[in-house]
């Protein structure tokens, strides 16, 4: 009974105490609107999500480890060195960008019909009072300016081509990134508590959280572990694993 109590207790001190996955909900509270906006807008139901890369870690961004479908509307894809990724945000893209990788045929999805669409041709809305993933400022895509107009007018921020939203997010990203090296370490730390308390032995050495969270939902090592507390301990055994 203590140990259930226990396990509860590092639950909720997870919810309580982190807002997304890893860094999803941004760092903004509206973008200057005054208020908090719902935590899981950027969320679409499994069955609507696009899955354009495959292997068993497909459903998790291979930067981060977050879960696609929980940040959907914010997904973008790629083809690194020849095969199909798909992230998060933008700011993992430019993650991927900055590895020195080749990346070609940028993806992002369309807002208004939530399928993938050649980033070179969305319109973006840049800063809006929707919640950010893994930035500042939010971006969101859509295949016409007339839908990133609309978008904008209703929920404020500004239109912008992909080309000058890709600029802003590559001047951003060393800072952008530090804050979000923080906040991932604070999640590590209670991943070690939760995997010590809630995981089998893993022997298996991770170089992402991606392939950590693929390992033990896959051989469940952790029981039904999900959400919050499973990003936290994929980010424990990245850290341990490097």
């Amino acid at each position: 009974m203590k140990r259930v109590m226990l396990i509860v207790a590092v639950a909720v001190g997870m919810l309580m105490g982190l807002q997304a996955e890893g860094m999803g909900q941004g760092m903004h509270r509206g973008m200057g609107h005054g208020k908090m906006m719902p935590k899981n807008y950027r969320m679409v139901p499994m069955e609507k999500a696009q899955i354009l890369q495959e292997g068993p870690a497909k459903m998790f961004c291979p930067k981060c480890g977050m879960t696609l479908p929980m940040f959907y509307r914010t997904n973008h894809a790629a083809k690194v060195d020849g095969k199909m990724e798909q992230f998060c945000s933008m700011h993992c893209l430019v993650e991927e960008i900055k590895s020195g990788k080749k990346v070609t045929d940028i993806q992002v999805v369309d807002n208004s019909t939530l399928k993938f669409i050649p980033a070179e041709k969305a319109w973006y809305v840049v800063g809006s009072s929707k919640p950010a993933t893994m930035s500042k400022m939010s971006k969101y895509a859509f295949g016409t300016k007339e839908a990133a107009e609309k978008f904008a007018k209703e929920f404020g921020g500004k239109v912008m081509p992909f080309d000058a939203v890709l600029k802003m997010a590559e001047a951003a990203y060393d800072k952008e990134a530090a804050m979000i090296a923080k906040r991932q370490a604070m999640m590590a730390k209670k991943g070690d508590q939760i995997y010590k308390k809630m995981c089998k032995p893993i022997e298996k050495k991770f170089t992402t959280a991606a392939e950590a969270k693929a390992y033990i939902k896959r051989n469940k090592v952790c029981g039904d572990l999900k959400g919050k507390p499973l990003q936290a301990v994929g980010l424990y055994l990245k850290s341990i694993g490097q």
